[in-house]
């Protein structure tokens, strides 16, 4: 059944608001001193012209916890919203085209840092508490038009240096150089975001640039994928946390993809979304967003290092406990911990439905109607495809 978005969105609002009213005492200042994570933040909001920043703790020290998405597998939801209600973001209205300027230079020094700078902003007014969430990039504490920022014993990555000096590589080729060098990939989300990529260079609103780069890495590893064997068994991992609920399903097929996302509403209702792909890749932007490609990076990461190709099935089930969406990286992070997890090996692509049902709450039934690829598989006999 269809959800209307609108409510979706109010909720969880309504629930951004409740964790600011119970984590209150929030910075407010018209300045602020502190060791940035290092984190900078582009928005998308008045695109074109979009706010553009860092942001900054106010505490001196090892901050890198606070924006290191890799690192929160583990951490309660609670945990997670109080790393980020400690950054303060600072914003300067600027135009994506052609960042230039001692401002944005500063910024792009700030994210290919390799340590925790020392940082110094002072805003025209007292920051406010921001009521901004979007489901893709983590949130953030409160927000100040920045008027100065100054940074200092900032200790630049000398991969992401080579990627920034290099002119003639274009963004995409950048993207797979340093995630194939082991930066991580929320550093790089970053700097492709301050627009420190490509040929003709722009700033990328953060959300997008988590999203696009989660593609273009994802869609490389497939493109390798494709050449390797089918694997020879029916393989299932799941894996929970955040009041999210993970399974993986791998068969026998060549490379085909999809995710099912279904979520819990107040009025006790499910919501549905699905998205798929064969060898070809998808042509249209996923109805579930950046989630799509944060969960086929992790699976494509393992398929990868196994020399393996199959056909996937993920179920996501989103449970009330998770109020706050705090970024697709959990997605991305859950996957991948799913894969280290132990597999359940089943004889039968039935049996391994039956299995990734079994640790959801919502029927097999329901996932089954909801999705393409299942329908798809089951219109033929197995022997048909494998």
């Amino acid at each position: 059944m269809s959800i209307n978005a609108a409510n979706i969105r109010k909720s969880i609002e309504k629930n951004w608001n409740e964790y600011l009213s119970k984590y209150g005492n929030l910075f407010s200042s018209n300045s602020i001193s502190g060791s940035s994570p290092p984190s900078v933040f582009v928005g998308s909001y008045g695109y074109p012209k979009v706010g553009v920043g860092p942001m900054v703790p106010p505490i001196h020290g090892d901050t890198g916890i606070l924006d290191a998405p890799e690192k929160w597998l583990g951490k309660s939801l609670e945990e997670i919203v109080n790393f980020r209600l400690n950054l303060i973001r600072g914003t300067q209205n600027l135009s994506v085209q052609n960042p230039t300027g001692r401002y944005i230079e500063t910024l792009q020094e700030l994210a290919m840092s390799s340590n925790n700078p020392d940082s110094e902003i002072t805003f025209y007014n007292n920051t406010q508490p921001s009521s901004f969430i979007d489901g893709e990039s983590a949130p953030f504490g409160p927000i100040g038009q920045v008027k100065s920022a100054k940074f200092s014993g900032m200790i630049t990555s000398k991969p992401l240096e080579k990627t920034y000096y290099d002119r003639d590589l274009g963004a995409e080729d950048a993207i797979i150089s340093l995630y194939n060098s082991g930066i991580e990939i929320s550093k790089i989300q970053k700097c492709f975001s301050i627009g420190m990529f490509g040929k003709k260079r722009k700033l990328v609103p953060t959300r997008w640039s988590i999203t696009a780069t989660d593609d273009t890495i994802s869609k490389n590893l497939v493109d390798q994928i494709l050449d390797y064997s089918l694997i020879d068994s029916h393989i299932v991992f799941n894996y929970k946390h955040l009041g999210n609920s993970f399974s993986v399903l791998l068969f026998p097929h060549r490379w085909m993809y999809e995710m099912q996302e279904a979520w819990h509403t107040e009025t006790g209702k499910i919501g549905f979304g699905a998205d798929s792909e064969n060898a070809n890749g998808i042509d249209h932007y996923p109805i579930i967003a950046g989630a799509y490609f944060a969960a086929k990076l992790g699976v494509a990461e393992y398929l990868a290092k196994k020399k393996s190709q199959a056909g996937v099935l993920v179920l996501r089930e989103i449970r009330p406990e998770y109020a706050v969406p705090v970024g697709v990286w959990q997605v991305r992070e859950a996957i991948r911990a799913a894969f280290n997890g132990k597999p359940i090996v089943v004889d039968s692509i039935e049996q391994g439905i039956d299995i990734a049902c079994r640790s959801m709450t919502i029927s097999k039934k329901e996932w089954l109607s909801n999705g393409s690829i299942l329908k798809m598989l089951r219109q033929k006999t197995i022997t048909d495809y494998f």
